[in-house]
């Protein structure tokens, strides 16, 4: 892979220090992924993930003890237009 081409893509400026560098890891990582490319997998059940471990979450149920009303939720707003809290625009056009 050519180290000027991806350092390019990444808008990242390199010396040339840092390019002999970069480059000796790249061939190293792609000798890896040769190595790695050989092996027979035929047999192996592909993963996501193998720690074992288990997302935890909860049921997706409105809790109405937390739930706002209308007037609660922009009572306390700087400023409101029928009904909706007004901010700042962020994005321009």
């Amino acid at each position: 892979m050519d180290v000027k081409k991806v350092a390019a893509l990444a808008n990242l400026p390199l010396d040339p220090k840092t390019e002999k560098k970069l480059q000796a890891q790249f061939e190293e990582t792609l000798k890896t992924v040769a190595k790695i490319n050989e092996l027979d997998t035929s047999g192996v059940e592909p993963t996501s993930q193998v720690t074992g471990l288990t997302n935890v979450t909860r049921e997706d149920v409105i809790d109405l003890s937390r739930v706002l009303s209308q007037d609660q939720a922009i009572g306390q707003a700087h400023q409101t237009h029928n009904g909706y809290i007004v901010v700042p625009a962020i994005l321009e056009s």
